[in-house]
């Protein structure tokens, strides 16, 4: 049985004022997502939440969650720039999981460039080694049971792939799981906002155009990272499998974890 012992009923999943894509990673709805046979998702086992720059009251309420790991996808200097605040009871795990390259990113001339690199950081979390050994140590480590929070920076990347590849273990379908992954661009609202400011203020408002790729989730993008495993590995299971290294086990608790059985 799994760890966690999460509700399983129609409440609606918890949110946080100060980190606006925190969410349970069965949904956001006022009941779970289901699998492609009907089998709701356990609340309360996976949440997935951009970086946790909490305020009080948040701070109490995700401790509260009972949280025994916090997985930070984030690079070195990302969680230089915002630690983590320390969550009772919860290890901090840091597993570089790389993102979108600052380097890249500061020399961005045109729309179309910003989201040719995006369209190149999906296909890197199939294709680059080290991306995958992350990935891979990351699902690994959440098979362990719940409850647990995986995180980036905005919640919507390398976040986003790991909770997909958790809705594709679990056995919902792809039409389900793209909208689950798009639904950060109305959750990260406020935030991106606030960045489009920052933007604005530093490079002219023109520029905001530019860069808004990189502050959005597009259709296009999960999809090339879908593409991507099914060229390398013959789909998306061979790219767990072979790419990540998952064995049966490791995938069979996953689903265990995440599925509610009869």
């Amino acid at each position: 049985m799994p760890d966690a012992t999460p509700s399983e009923g129609p409440d609606e999943a918890l949110r946080l004022a100060s980190v606006d894509n925190f969410r349970d990673v069965s949904g956001v709805g006022a009941a779970p997502m289901r699998t492609a046979d009907g089998r709701p998702l356990r609340r309360g086992v996976y949440y997935r939440s951009n970086d946790l720059r909490l305020a009080d009251d948040d701070h109490a309420l995700l401790s509260a969650l009972g949280l025994r790991t916090i997985i930070d996808l984030r690079s070195p200097l990302e969680i230089a720039l915002h630690p983590d605040p320390e969550i009772p009871g919860a290890e901090a795990v840091h597993v570089d999981a790389a993102g979108i390259p600052m380097e890249r990113l500061s020399g961005l001339t045109t729309r179309d460039d910003a989201e040719a690199l995006m369209l190149e950081v999906y296909r890197t979390f199939v294709t680059t080694a080290s991306s995958r050994e992350a990935f891979g140590v990351v699902l690994r480590r959440l098979a362990e049971g719940g409850p647990q929070l995986f995180h980036c920076s905005a919640g919507k990347d390398r976040t986003g792939w790991v909770a997909a590849l958790l809705l594709h273990v679990a056995g919902v379908d792809e039409a389900t799981i793209l909208g689950d992954y798009l639904l950060s661009n109305d959750r990260t609202a406020a935030s991106r906002a606030a960045v489009e400011a920052q933007i604005g203020a530093a490079l002219g408002p023109e520029r905001v155009a530019v860069y808004d790729p990189t502050l959005l989730v597009d259709e296009r993008y999960l999809r090339t990272a879908w593409q991507a495993a099914a060229a390398e590995f013959g789909d998306l299971d061979g790219y767990l499998r072979e790419g990540l290294g998952l064995d049966d086990a490791v995938l069979a608790r996953l689903r265990e974890l995440l599925v509610v059985h009869d």
